[in-house]
C-alpha cells in the first residue's frame, strides 16, 4: 500500500534572469554585438543611447503594481518626463497602429533612419566550391542523363576533403529512393574511377592510401615514383608508423634513393579538396576583450569599449506609461497594452543591468588575473608565469569558480607582447627538488625546447626526456612527461624520426 507524506526540502534554483546573465557573461566580445542586436530586435523598449542624451538620467524604476484603477492593477513606475513629451503620447493611437500592422513594428526607412539615398547593396563575393569545381568537369565525360545523375550523386557524396566516405550500397539506395534510378555496385565503381581522373588529383578516393596513390599515378613515370607507389600499396602500415628501416630493407634501396622516395610521398596532398574550402576571415580574427598596457612598470587594464554599449530604455515607451497614468478613461484594452509595455520596459531595464554586471565581472576577474601574474605582464617572459588555478582567482574576487571559468572561456587579452587567451594564464603547480613550486607551463616550455633541439635521426624517448628534466631539478615521472608531450601535440619519438 502506497504511503503519502509531506516532505520539506531546501533546493537552490537559478532564476531565468540569472541563467541569462551567466550566458551573457560567457559571450566573447566578438559575439556580444550580435547578441545586443537580437535583443534590440526583440524588445522595442530598448535602444541605443544617443550622444545628445548622454547627460539625461534614466529614472525608470521597476516595482510592484499599486492599486490604481478599478481593478487595482495600475503601474507604479516613476518616470521623469517633460510636459511636452507627455502631451504628444497617445495610447489609443498606439493601439490603432497595432491593429494596422499585426507585427506591431514599423519597418519603414524612417524608423531605421535611412532613406532611399542611403540604401546600399553589399556586393557578395562569388566563390567556387569544391563540389561545383568537380561538377563542372562532368561535361568531359560522355554520359547519358541517367549516368549523369549517378555521377552527380557520387560527387555529392564526397566530403569537403575530397574523400568518398559513403558506402557503395548506400549510394545505390540513395539513387533508388531519392531519384528513382536503378544502378549497381559495378556501375558505381566504373564512374568512380572516371571521376578520380578529375582535378584536383586524388579526389573520390575511399582511403588515404588510395588518395596518395592516385596523385602519384599522375606524376611522370620514373623509378622513384614507382617505388613510392609500391611503398603505399604494400607497406602503408609500416610507412604510417615510420618503420623506415624495415621498408628500406624490403625494397633494397640505399639511403639516398630511399630518402628521395619518402620526400616524394610527404609532398603529396592528403586532403585534395581542402584547397577549395572558403575560410571565413571574420571568424578567425580575434577581438580582444581586454587591453593591458605597461606604464613604467605598472600594468594598466582597460576593457574593450564594445563591452560597454550605451543602451537606454525607450523614452517613447516610458511616455506611454505616464500617459496611461494621466488618463481618466482606463478600459480593458488599454490595460492589456500597458501590461505589454511594462513587460518590455522591465526586460529592457534588466538587460541594461545585465550588461553592466557583465562589465563589472569581467574587469574584476581580469584585474585579479593581472595582479596574480603581474611579473609576466611587465616582462612578457613565459617563465615568470606563476602556478594559478580557477580557485585562486575565485578566492581573490569572491566569485564562484564556475563564474571565473565562464569569464576565462573564449576571452582574450591584448598585451605589448601579444594577444593571449585567458586560459593561457592558468596552470597547475609542480614541485622541484628544492621544494619550490613552479608552473607546469614552465616545464612544458623546457620540454618543447628539448624536443626542438633533438637529433631528428635519433629523437629523444620519453625516458630520456624524463632524465633530462630530473637533471634540471624537476621532480617528474615519465607518464607525466608523456601527458605534457601530448598536450603540446608532439608525437612519440618514433613518429618524429626523419631521414
Amino acid at each position: 500500500m502506497l504511503r503519502q507524506s509531506n516532505q520539506q526540502r531546501l533546493l537552490q534554483k537559478l532564476s531565468p534572469q540569472q541563467i541569462q546573465l551567466m550566458k551573457l557573461l560567457q559571450i566573447p566580445t566578438a559575439n556580444l554585438e550580435e547578441r545586443i542586436k537580437e535583443e534590440l530586435e526583440e524588445n522595442p523598449a530598448l535602444e541605443f543611447e544617443l550622444e545628445n542624451n548622454n547627460n539625461e538620467q534614466d529614472t525608470y524604476e521597476l516595482g510592484e503594481s499599486s492599486g490604481e484603477g478599478e481593478d487595482g492593477d495600475g503601474p507604479s513606475e516613476e518616470v521623469e518626463l517633460s510636459n511636452d513629451s507627455a502631451e504628444k503620447v497617445d495610447l489609443d493611437d498606439f493601439l490603432r497602429r497595432e491593429d494596422d500592422d499585426s507585427s506591431g513594428y514599423d519597418y519603414g526607412d524612417d524608423y531605421y533612419g535611412g532613406g532611399e539615398n542611403e540604401r546600399m547593396v553589399t556586393p557578395a563575393r562569388v566563390e567556387t566550391s569544391f563540389h561545383d569545381h568537380v561538377l563542372d568537369q562532368l561535361g568531359m565525360l560522355e554520359l547519358d542523363e541517367r549516368r549523369h545523375k549517378i555521377a552527380e550523386q557520387i560527387i555529392g557524396s564526397m566530403d569537403e576533403d575530397g574523400y568518398l566516405r559513403r558506402e557503395v550500397t548506400s549510394i545505390v539506395d540513395d539513387l533508388a529512393f531519392g531519384q528513382n534510378v536503378d544502378t549497381n555496385a559495378e556501375e558505381i565503381a566504373t564512374l568512380v574511377q572516371q571521376i578520380q581522373q578529375f582535378d584536383p588529383p586524388g579526389i573520390c578516393a575511399w582511403t588515404l592510401e588510395e588518395c596518395l596513390i592516385l596523385q602519384l599515378k599522375k606524376l611522370p613515370d620514373a623509378k622513384p615514383v614507382r617505388d613510392a607507389i609500391n611503398i603505399l600499396d604494400k607497406y602503408f602500415n609500416e610507412f604510417s608508423k615510420k618503420h623506415y628501416d624495415k621498408i628500406q630493407k624490403h625494397l633494397d634501396l640505399d639511403d639516398e634513393d630511399f630518402k628521395n622516395v619518402i620526400n616524394i610521398i610527404i609532398k603529396l596532398n592528403p586532403k585534395p579538396g581542402a584547397a577549395f574550402t572558403v575560410t571565413n576571415k571574420a571568424e578567425s580574427y580575434i577581438i580582444p576583450d581586454f587591453f593591458v598596457f605597461n606604464n613604467n612598470g605598472i600594468p594598466e587594464l582597460s576593457l574593450n569599449s564594445k563591452n560597454a554599449p550605451e543602451l537606454r530604455v525607450s523614452e517613447g515607451y516610458k511616455d506611454m506609461m505616464r500617459a496611461y497614468d494621466r488618463s481618466e478613461k482606463k478600459n480593458k484594452r488599454q490595460k492589456e497594452a500597458v501590461i505589454f509595455i511594462k513587460q518590455k520596459l522591465d526586460s529592457a531595464k534588466w538587460f541594461i543591468d545585465a550588461i553592466k554586471q557583465r562589465q563589472h565581472t569581467l574587469l574584476h576577474t581580469m584585474q585579479a588575473i593581472m595582479n596574480f601574474q603581474k611579473e609576466f605582464f611587465i616582462s612578457g617572459d613565459e617563465s615568470d608565469l606563476k602556478p594559478m588555478i580557477l580557485k585562486d582567482i575565485a578566492q581573490m574576487t569572491n566569485l564562484d569558480v564556475s563564474t571565473v571559468s565562464r569569464v576565462a572561456n573564449s576571452k582574450y587579452v591584448q598585451t605589448e607582447y601579444g594577444t593571449y587567451k585567458l586560459k593561457y594564464f592558468f596552470s597547475e603547480a609542480l614541485q622541484t627538488e628544492s621544494g619550490e613550486e613552479v608552473s607546469t607551463r614552465e616545464v612544458k616550455m623546457i620540454l618543447n625546447e628539448f624536443i626542438t633541439g633533438e637529433n631528428k635521426r635519433k629523437p629523444l624517448s620519453d625516458e630520456q626526456l624524463t632524465d633530462m628534466l630530473q637533471e634540471k631539478g624537476y621532480n617528474i615521472a615519465r607518464r607525466t612527461v608523456a601527458k605534457y608531450r601530448e598536450q603540446l601535440n608532439i608525437s612519440v619519438a618514433r613518429l618524429r624520426k626523419e631521414l
